[in-house]
């Protein structure tokens, strides 16, 4: 199991498969002492020549089933290291392109489907030239960032200039200095949750965001499903996702897409080959308790998958939800109240508090993580979306803004 020392999914898939009986050697991009028990590989996922040959050296002495990368950093290494050991999984390209917005939206032109027009820069460039031919609104992103990072609107030129000079100050300390900038798509936004047969796509799930995505960040708050689009509206983005995984040569394992559904029809932003981020899988059951990811972790062992759960909004059964917990500004958490208050509203299942106190907040585009999670759930999306934004009203955070030494003035 790949997975960055950072990441919010690998307790879901440790706890999959113990539940599973499944043996799990951790290879985690950390140095080699950060890593608990004796199963652990360190690996450097930057480095993938090195670590693709870890894992087949490791793989002599304990023989793999599955590789299974579990976020952005990981799928890569995961079907690099796939491919030498003769395990199912994505072709190298396929991962590569779905992690470069540049090469995705080169394969979706080429395919003829239905994505924003964007140009490629660095952040580098004069401004001057990057604002050249733009229709506003736009939006400027970084091409290998996740989590909304870095994705901002400008609605003119001179915005432009002041979001391209916000985003070198965030890319600065990263390796990829490629953006876009692309026309902005109006329209409501879902998130497509399936899981990829020989190139068939199985919807698991689709999620509705009811808050307006419209900018200047694009910060996701709140993810609903069933969709509430009509029957139609559904058919169409998931067939729009199946055809962009086509075009990208994903046959194999989870995706994760995000579309816009507007009078035009499904327009497609971005398709990961993960499943969904941040502790939102657990709004999603099947076949009764079985959770997401032991639904990725069966077909990766080729045991088969189990029922999926029916995701139209006239299948019935329950609806539910997660909201991400927006930090809204920088400092350092003090304090969280109003935590029974909100764990009591009905249908909430569950408040989950992830930012530590006494460690900094980054709000978005700088940062990517979120304060915590809310999960609800209910007999249908309606009440469950009311549910978790009463549990977010009860909730008081204390943030004290940062504190900066200056120099000792002199007594002299």
């Amino acid at each position: 199991m790949l997975a960055s020392a950072q990441s919010y999914r690998s307790p879901a898939f440790t706890r999959a498969a113990e539940r599973l009986g499944v043996e799990v050697i951790q290879g985690r991009d950390v140095p080699l002492p950060m890593l608990k028990g004796s199963d652990g590989l360190a690996l450097d996922y930057r480095d993938l020549e090195r670590s693709t040959a870890a894992i087949v050296s490791a793989a002599r002495e304990r023989p793999l089933t599955a590789i299974v990368g579990v976020d952005d950093s990981a799928t890569r290494l995961a079907a690099l290291a796939s491919a030498a050991l003769g395990l199912p999984h994505n072709s190298p390209a396929a991962t590569a392109a779905a992690q470069d917005k540049r090469a995705m939206r080169e394969c979706f032109a080429r395919a003829g489907l239905p994505s924003p027009r964007a140009h490629a820069h660095s952040v580098l460039d004069d401004p001057d030239r990057i604002t050249r031919d733009v229709t506003y609104p736009c939006v400027i992103k970084p091409t290998s960032l996740s989590a909304s990072r870095g994705v901002m609107r400008a609605d003119d030129a001179a915005q432009l200039v002041s979001r391209i000079e916000r985003l070198r100050g965030i890319l600065s300390t990263e390796r990829c200095q490629d953006i876009l900038v692309e026309e902005y798509i109006p329209g409501v936004e879902v998130a497509l949750e399936g899981l990829l047969d020989d190139g068939r796509l199985r919807v698991l799930a689709l999620f509705d965001k009811p808050d307006p995505m419209e900018g200047p960040f694009f910060e996701e708050t709140m993810l609903v499903t069933p969709s509430r689009l009509p029957s139609k509206a559904q058919e169409s983005i998931a067939a729009a996702a199946a055809r962009a995984a086509t075009a990208l040569g994903l046959k194999h394992g989870p995706i994760h897409a995000e579309l816009r559904w507007n009078e035009r029809g499904a327009w497609l932003l971005e398709v990961a080959a993960r499943t969904i981020g941040g502790l939102c899988s657990r709004t999603l059951r099947f076949g009764g308790l079985h959770s997401l990811e032991e639904v990725v972790l069966r077909q990766a062992l080729g045991w088969g998958t189990i029922p999926e759960q029916r995701v139209g909004n006239e299948a019935g059964g329950e609806a539910s939800g997660a909201l991400m917990i927006p930090i809204p500004g920088p400092g350092v958490l003090r304090g969280i109240e109003g935590l029974e208050e909100a764990r009591g509203i009905p249908g909430i299942e569950g408040v989950e508090i992830t930012a530590r106190e006494g460690y900094p907040l980054v709000a978005l585009p700088e940062g990517d993580r979120y304060l915590g999670f809310i999960f609800a759930r209910s007999e249908n999306p309606a009440h469950v979306e009311a549910s978790l934004r009463a549990a977010h009203a009860c909730l008081r955070f204390r943030i004290a803004r940062e504190l900066t030494l200056a120099a000792p003035i002199s007594s002299a």
